[in-house]
């Protein structure tokens, strides 16, 4: 894949252009940000618009061709010899979960973005065009969708999902495409690309590679979720010094025999040998009617269920439903109200992009391991199109989501490292 023949001194090349455009990529995306702590650009906002500009300038600096579908998806060609090929397309998203980390996207970006500058550096040319992608709205945090930017660009967005409103703003997510600068109403109509291959760097959100002191691993198969993101829990209100135990439906002793009971099926999913996750991951009981001295009458919570395997998913929420039942039963004035279920589906990646990274990082004296993903990511709705789809997971700490999230931009080098060197070594998937 190489025009002209690397040189001696390439590798050492490369390494720089890789380690100054990480470190210069992630200072310029990580200046924007709302108040702190952490990190904060919403989806389709002006913050994410002008993360999406710094993309923008850098590609263009490197001489892509840089472009725009109707969802705002950024996509920077460098053209490769033989265009008729299917292309890689590589990169990530730029968009945070609110008082986010400093990685959670923007290292996949500036990953994708440092293979382009090696390549610059040290003249290889690909048979195929490379494409840096920068999705937006990947976080569903900010829209009960999943995957919105990256279905978009693959022609699977749905129209109802169109209408899905912004938790902070409450408006839907076509005027804030609208207001951003691009057509919703054309992205619906727009026929979807050719099929082609996709690969993303991204931090690992658990602890699998940073306990093992490894750099980065190879991601094999992504969990899908199922979710209720607006469940309630309806008792009746009382006065704490009045109400005897007896007789009681307090919201709270109720959401507490939930989360027990399903803590306990999981741990019985588990024993079992099914994969499988489960998060109540929001809990409001702190409205304004609520007060140290009254007896819970409301509660607010969401449900996050994650599995690699769907007949598991549907299990767990056949169990969750049964127990729902199960307390409205014991508990007389209790009832539960679970609201939309929303869904995103799992991704097996391709073994074959897996086994061609594999080959790169042997060449520079790695053997990083196969793993699965517990979240979601863009790779998944690429794999789920058809498309050859693989990701790079770099070592992280202090767990993700959180202002908190730790990378070594030098494992993100290395694994970027890996890959030049299966471009650069004529062994492309």
């Amino acid at each position: 894949m190489t025009v002209p023949p690397l040189t001696p001194d390439a590798p050492e090349i490369a390494a720089e252009a890789i380690r100054a455009t990480i470190t210069r990529v992630l200072e310029k995306v990580n200046a924007l940000s709302e108040g702190g702590p952490g990190w904060t650009r919403p989806s389709y906002s002006d913050l994410e618009s002008r993360a999406h500009a710094i993309v923008e300038s850098e590609a263009s600096a490197l001489g892509l061709q840089v472009s725009r579908d109707h969802a705002g998806n950024l996509f920077a060609r460098m053209a490769g010899r033989n265009p008729s090929l299917p292309a890689l397309y590589c990169g990530s998203h730029l968009d945070t979960v609110s008082q986010g980390g400093a990685y959670d996207g923007q290292a996949g970006v500036a990953g994708a973005l440092a293979l382009v500058s090696a390549m610059r550096a040290t003249g290889v040319t690909l048979h195929a065009d490379f494409v840096v992608t920068v999705t937006r709205a990947e976080e569903s945090v900010w829209f009960p969708v999943s995957y919105i930017g990256s279905r978009a660009a693959l022609g699977r967005l749905l129209p109802e999902d169109l209408k899905a409103t912004r938790v902070d703003s409450g408006r839907t997510l076509a005027d804030h495409m609208r207001e951003q600068g691009f057509d919703p109403e054309a992205l619906i109509a727009a026929p979807p690309p050719d099929r082609a291959r996709f690969l993303e760097f991204h931090i690992e959100q658990g602890p699998v590679l940073d306990r093992a002191g490894e750099a980065y691993g190879i991601v094999t198969a992504i969990r899908g979720g199922l979710r209720y993101r607006n469940a309630a829990l309806h008792g009746t209100w009382a006065h704490s010094g009045g109400a005897p135990r007896d007789g009681r439906a307090d919201a709270v002793v109720a959401f507490a025999d939930l989360v027990m009971a399903i803590d306990r099926i999981w741990a019985k999913f588990l024993a079992e040998g099914s994969d499988l996750t489960v998060t109540f991951g929001q809990v409001d009981a702190a409205t304004p009617a609520h007060a140290m001295a009254k007896v819970a009458g409301e509660l607010g919570f969401c449900v996050d269920l994650r599995s690699e395997d769907v007949t598991v998913l549907e299990a767990a929420d056949l169990a969750l439903r049964r127990e729902t039942a199960r307390i409205e039963t014991e508990r007389p004035g209790i009832r539960f109200d679970l609201g939309a279920q929303s869904r995103s589906q799992p991704a097996q990646l391709s073994r074959v992009m897996a086994d061609w990274i594999a080959g790169g990082a042997a060449m520079i004296g790695d053997s990083p391991r196969r793993m699965l993903s517990g979240g979601g990511h863009d790779a998944a709705a690429f794999s789920n199109a058809g498309w050859d789809s693989t990701m790079v997971f770099i070592r992280n700490w202090n767990g993700s989501h959180c202002p908190d999230e730790g990378m070594d931009a030098a494992d993100l080098a290395r694994a970027v490292g890996a890959v030049f060197a299966a471009l650069s070594e004529n062994t492309g998937p």
